[in-house]
């Protein structure tokens, strides 16, 4: 044992001093005294230790010295990506890269620059995140979260002025500048609204009123008794349209993104300690990319994970005591308030029967290679009036009806403020307790595991306070469409009291208080794929809960389907370790497939002559493929042979088949998990998806039973990596999401899916034993070390082992000691 420890010794005492060497001579912070950090006079510093994989852990003495080690490593490793951003919320897009061109959609569902600049330069010329930084805690932001703010643009601006960018996306670009508090704030502003009015800038930016206002029926319209109701407005969109645009409109599955997460308690581990497996679900490209580290302020902070790129906070992760994950919720995060407008002025509504002028917002957007371009913003007591929620539901403008939309959490700034008080928390009633105090998670569930062996799932976002009640007297034609099917609540804007009430326990108006909040503590096992908190444990389904939150007793998705039987069997298995989460991460198991590939091989072997016809009307011989769908290991391992026959089949068939037509078993609410079941043989569409999806294939010259990793893969410095893992369509946990493209060999590269995975779990020792992988890898540049790193581990199948504790630290072999400091 001697002999065997004295190799790491020697590496630990080497890498203390080489640490302490760095740090003598640096400039001296104010609050801990700790010989790690530096001491002396002058500006922000910070140490950064990078580990394996380009990984950092922060070291400082206090918030704003922690911000500023996090904002140098992020630039160092993401500047384009996050200069970027820093255009877009700024409003300067159109300046930079054109009017009509599309933002990457990480800050908004803009569709063109200029709208996206239009939004943005509004919240910034009306002082709107100002305003937010001003309001005392805890309303507002705290004062380490602003110190860490601080911190951050200081160290992101300290980067950019002592190093070169080399990145070819942005190297010598114009728009790569310093930033301020208040930028690194906007960008957190838009995070927070990306599920409101971040989703619904398009709409807000291109509301007009109509030329003329219309005069008929003025007369008795301002101070009548019987005051003018949006119930009698006229309805431009078909209600049975409107519920199921909504629906769409508003449904997770179709988000960019999801994630899987699960907490297992210690009645279930060999530990009998908790364990958390974190599987978000994000896109691989652009602003909403994470990115991996650790900060630690000795005495105060200590917590590794994932940050959102241009935020100063550990987003998910974990400490030496609580693991914790996030998972998009079904919560509405908005509603429409329907206007009444004066009939003398189509700019000013009706509450009470008394008129109230709209607010303007002009803005002006400086264009490349054009004229400036000006437009008018119209902004009511509820919100922007705004021209619609996405295509398929319009809301027009008239003489005499408007849509105002509210959403909370644009006076929301408390997101980093939660993130940061989770990563001091030591148990899962200290997270718990950092969702209700600070209440800033805008649009995603909590789940979380500590060391003591607890569990919880908790959907405690900022949702408007629209309950059941407040939905059932106030709504309007529209809304009593759209509330049930997708929790979009229409108020009728005209009555003050259909006004949204306060809970509370709530910090801020408007807005349910936590203690409404779907909750589920202590059970066996947690879990969430971004359906409703009914079956977060399919033994304990939490229910009572306002539509707003989501549903109860309807269908689930395959992926939340397949989750739940996994997790289930986890659970009663038992003994439980890190190990078997990763399996779980791996195991690539297609619900789909183990509910449809057998009858659908069955199906294609009963078809006349073993041909179908295609969409086209062609004659197809299919015959070949009943064999690889019966032969296919129902997974979508990179190895798995049928499973891209089964994926394209069955795309094809589901997006042209509904469900009740699909199964012969149909839903029931007393068996959610295993029903809908039983492929339909006689379902319209078998054989056309059959055809469709074999004459593709062979077409584009893939084998039927090509392996997964041949034709769904990414390149990465010239090497094609093969990616397993599946779509939303068949369930997979390991989802992964990327365009079909024949010609570059199938799936060529993925858009979003699997990011920041996390396998946590406690031993009894000092040290958590955690598992990680960030599955696009730390850095955008393509001349970085650590561009492609951890794709080729994941690719693999491999992770990462977490360095945690300060031992674990300074025994890395990869271990690189940088103190960074401001130049004054």
């Amino acid at each position: 044992m001697h002999l065997s420890t004295r190799p790491i010794l020697r590496r630990v005492a080497l890498a203390g001093a080489a640490l302490l060497a760095a740090t003598a001579a640096m400039p001296q912070a104010a609050a801990a005294t700790d010989d790690r950090i530096p001491v002396g006079r002058g500006g922000l510093s910070a140490v950064i230790r990078y580990t394996e994989n380009g990984i950092p852990h922060i070291l400082a003495r206090d918030y704003a010295q922690l911000g500023f080690g996090t904002g140098w490593a992020q630039a160092a490793d993401q500047v384009c990506v996050l200069a970027d951003g820093f255009v877009t919320v700024a409003g300067e897009r159109s300046r930079w890269f054109g009017a009509d061109a599309a933002p990457d959609f990480s800050l908004s569902s803009a569709t063109k620059n200029l709208s996206s600049d239009l939004y943005f330069k509004g919240v910034r010329e009306s002082g709107t995140v100002e305003k937010l930084l001003a309001t005392p805690d805890p309303a507002g932001p705290t004062e380490d979260l602003k110190e860490l703010m601080r911190g951050w643009a200081a160290g992101y601006n300290a980067w950019l002025a002592q190093n070169k960018v080399t990145d070819p996306a942005c190297k010598g670009a114009g728009w790569v500048r310093p930033v301020t508090t208040a930028d690194v704030a906007a960008r957190g502003f838009a995070v927070s609204v990306l599920g409101g009015q971040g989703r619904g800038v398009d709409g807000i930016t291109g509301a007009q009123p109509p030329g003329t206002a219309s005069t008929t029926d003025a007369a008795g319209a301002t101070g009548a008794t019987d005051a003018p109701s949006a119930a009698a407005a006229p309805e431009g969109t078909d209600p049975a349209a409107a519920a199921e645009a909504a629906r769409e409109f508003f449904d997770t599955g179709r988000y960019d993104m999801g994630s899987n997460a699960v907490a297992f308690a210690g009645s279930t581990t060999a530990s009998g300690r908790g364990l958390l497996l974190g599987n978000p679900h994000y896109p691989w490209q652009g602003g909403r990319r994470f990115w991996q580290f650790q900060q630690t302020i000795p005495g105060e902070l200590n917590v590794s994970g994932a940050s959102l790129l241009g935020t100063a906070v550990v987003n998910i992760g974990f400490n030496e005591k609580v693991a914790w994950s996030h998972t998009v919720a079904t919560g509405t995060p908005v509603n429409l308030h329907q206007l009444v407008l004066d009939p003398a002025d189509p700019t000013a509504y009706l509450v009470d029967g008394k008129p109230e002028r709209m607010t303007r917002r002009t803005v002006t957007v400086p264009v490349a290679g054009g004229d400036p371009v000006t437009r008018t913003q119209w902004w009511t007591r509820y919100g922007p009036v705004l021209s619609g929620l996405g295509a398929g539901l319009p809301l027009t403008w008239t003489a005499q009806t408007a849509y105002a939309l509210n959403d909370p959490n644009a006076a929301n700034l408390r997101g980093s403020d939660t993130a940061l008080a989770m990563g001091r928390a030591r148990s899962v009633a200290g997270i718990q307790d950092a969702l209700k105090r600070t209440q800033g998670l805008p649009w995603v569930n909590t789940v979380a595991a500590d060391s003591a062996g607890g569990t919880l799932f908790t959907q405690t976002q900022v949702l408007p306070r629209i309950t059941d009640e407040l939905a059932a007297r106030c709504s309007t034609p529209l809304g009593r469409a759209t509330y049930p099917a997708s929790g979009l609540a229409v108020l009728d804007g005209s009555r003050g009291d259909c006004a949204i009430g306060s809970d509370p326990d709530a910090v801020q108006p408007g807005v349910f208080g936590p203690g409404k909040a779907p909750t589920l503590e202590g059970a066996p096992y947690a879990e969430n794929s971004n359906d409703s908190a009914w079956l977060a444990n399919a033994d304990r389904p939490l229910t009572g809960y306002e539509r707003i939150w989501g549903t109860v007793a309807t269908p689930r998705s395959l992926r939340t389907r397949g989750a739940v039987e996994d997790v289930s069997a986890m659970a009663a298995k038992g003994r439980l370790t890190v190990a078997d989460l990763q399996k779980q991460q791996f195991a690539n198991r297609a619900p789909a497939g183990d509910l449809a590939a057998a009858d659908a091989a069955k199906a294609c072997a009963a078809l006349p002559g073993g041909a179908a016809t295609a969409s086209n009307g062609s004659t197809v011989d299919v015959s070949a493929a009943c064999g690889v769908l019966a032969g296919w290991d129902r997974t979508t391992d990179s190895a798995s042979r049928g499973a891209l026959l089964f994926d394209r089949f069955w795309r094809r068939l589901t997006a042209s088949t509904p469900a009740r037509d699909l199964w012969l078993v149909p839903f029931s609410a007393a068996d959610p998990v295993r029903t809908p079941r039983t492929l339909n043989p006689a379902a319209p569409g078998i054989g056309r998806a059959l055809a469709d999806a074999v004459a593709e294939l062979k077409a584009a010259g893939i084998a039927l039973d090509a392996p997964l990793g041949e034709h769904q893969f990414v390149v990465r410095g010239g090497r094609k990596l093969p990616v397993g893992g599946g779509t939303e369509a068949l369930g997979v946990w390991n989802k992964i999401e990327a365009p079909w493209n024949a010609a570059a060999g199938g799936y060529p590269e993925v858009v979003h899916g699997s990011s920041h995975i996390q396998a946590v779990g406690w031993d009894g020792g000092r040290c958590p034993v955690a598992r990680t992988l960030l599955t696009y890898s730390q850095s955008s540049n393509p001349g970085s070390p650590y561009y492609a790193d951890q794709t080729r581990l994941y690719s693999e199948e491999r992770w990462v082992t977490a360095r945690f504790c300060e031992r674990e630290i300074l025994t890395s072999p990869k271990l690189k000691v940088v103190p960074v400091r401001e130049r004054r």
